[in-house]
């Protein structure tokens, strides 16, 4: 019998990483956790795709007068930034979120939002 897969965009919520810069080894490591992550969710069929997300950008709000446009990221918090993001292929939430729960992101403060796509 053949798994139905569904697809999960996992938004990467983190500590902007501009607050507390980590050692050139810090980072080399955590890089290399990443990859051997996704290399494992590769060889079992569970990745998708996904990108880091760069510290520019724009944040459009409607008001009375017009769309407000302000420069820099949507933070909550003050603090927390959207870092990236993930697609993973699962059976279900269920199977999404143990693939999640040994995340590298949890090493450095960061956590995760998981969202079914339709």
């Amino acid at each position: 019998m053949i798994r139905q897969m569904k697809t999960y965009l996992i938004l990467i919520r983190e500590p902007d990483g501009r607050a507390t810069i980590p050692s050139a080894e810090e980072t080399r490591q955590h890089q290399l956790d990443w990859k051997a992550w996704i290399d494992d969710l590769l060889a079992k069929g569970h990745w998708e795709g996904g990108q880091s997300l760069t510290l520019a950008g724009k944040v459009i709000r409607p008001t009375a007068s017009g769309p407000e446009i302000t420069e820099g990221l949507y933070r909550v918090n003050g603090q927390e930034i959207v870092g990236g993001y993930l697609l993973l292929k699962a059976t279900d939430f269920d199977e999404a979120v143990a693939l999640m729960q040994t995340c590298p992101v949890f090493d450095t403060d960061g956590f995760v939002e998981i969202r079914e796509t339709r």
